[in-house]
């Protein structure tokens, strides 16, 4: 039996999403296709951990960066550096992430661009910082750059994020698997359940 139909959507401001795309690869038992999507333009926005408006106080802030530089050193990852601002305006950077999906870059792209966000500390509201990811997995940065303005790539951006809340997504991040949907920190670890189950069950 072929694997288990499988999204993983994401939006580049998010560090949880982040995270999931640092284990996605290997934690999920089958493949998986990776779809950008506007966190804020989804239904559940307001309870995105992408938006600063989320924290009623200075100490939850705290506390929430807190958790994530914990889960990033318990998966191996370099220390969390937070882009300033943060959070940052990503539809530029997801814009960039639809061309890369386009011509079948998007997981390198995506990739190297959390890394130049959450691991490097730096803004992807800003083109040079987008074109630093593009050019750390070979893609051309005048290329990409021309991609990002494209009035199809925008459509095609604003389309996927229209078909994930029509499916219930909500937040970031967020996999489907066989049209069940898991969100949030624990998206990972559970879609990669649920995978096991479908595909022990077909043998």
């Amino acid at each position: 039996m072929p694997d288990p139909q499988s999204f993983f959507y994401f939006d580049l401001a998010s560090p949880l999403a982040y995270l999931a795309s640092e284990q996605v690869l290997h934690a999920l038992p089958g493949p998986a296709e990776w779809q950008p999507v506007l966190a804020h333009e989804l239904g559940g926005a307001e309870d995105s951990q992408a938006g600063s408006e989320v924290w009623r106080c200075e100490h939850e802030r705290e506390a929430f960066r807190e958790d994530l530089v914990l889960a990033a050193r318990k998966l191996g990852l370099q220390p969390i550096r937070w882009p300033e601002p943060f959070p940052f305006d990503s539809e530029l950077a997801m814009r960039a992430a639809t061309y890369a999906k386009s011509i079948g870059r998007v997981v390198p792209f995506a990739q190297a661009a959390f890394r130049q966000a959450f691991a490097g500390g730096r803004d992807l509201s800003q083109l040079d910082n987008v074109l630093i990811a593009a050019a750390a997995c070979e893609m051309h940065p005048a290329a990409v750059a021309r991609g990002a303005e494209l009035a199809s790539v925008s459509a095609q951006l604003q389309s996927a994020t229209g078909d994930a809340a029509a499916l219930g997504v909500s937040e970031v991040p967020a996999i489907v698997v066989a049209g069940e949907l898991f969100d949030g920190q624990r998206a990972v670890e559970r879609a990669a359940g649920r995978m096991h189950e479908l595909i022990g069950s077909a043998t």
